[in-house]
């Protein structure tokens, strides 16, 4: 079992930036991918960003083409966490952000096997 604790929403006004936190505790979780999704009221939870490590790849990351060059996820794994440092934030970023372990290289929701209960971020124009 892994469990999942999101941190770091809140109000911003357009442009401004937001650091969220997931921290992890349970099975080990370095071999694990590691990733955010987000659902925005009457739509479909989607996929934001992934980071993955293996031995044989090494670390990566994904991104969804609408946050590319704004939003950037990282991994302490001495703490078990991962932040995602979202920037030049827009109103249509609002939405409950959902952190997800799993396999996140598909960068689908069905395919992460556990989630935290998400936070809130508001992006105001």
């Amino acid at each position: 079992q892994v469990q999942l604790v999101e941190s770091g929403g809140g109000l911003v006004q357009a442009g401004g930036s937001l650091r969220l936190s997931c921290a992890a505790s349970g099975r080990t979780y370095s071999s694990y991918g590691m990733g955010w999704f987000r659902q925005a009221p009457g739509k479909e939870r989607e996929f934001v960003v992934g980071i993955s490590w293996s031995i044989w790849n090494g670390m990566q990351t994904y991104y969804a083409d609408s946050v590319k060059g704004r939003f950037t996820i990282s991994r302490d794994n001495a703490k078990n966490t991962v932040y995602l440092q979202m920037n030049s934030l827009k109103p249509e970023d609002t939405a409950v952000y959902y952190c997800a372990s799993g396999a996140i290289a598909t960068m689908k929701s069905d395919a992460m096997d556990y989630w935290g209960k998400g936070t809130l971020v508001t992006v105001s124009s």
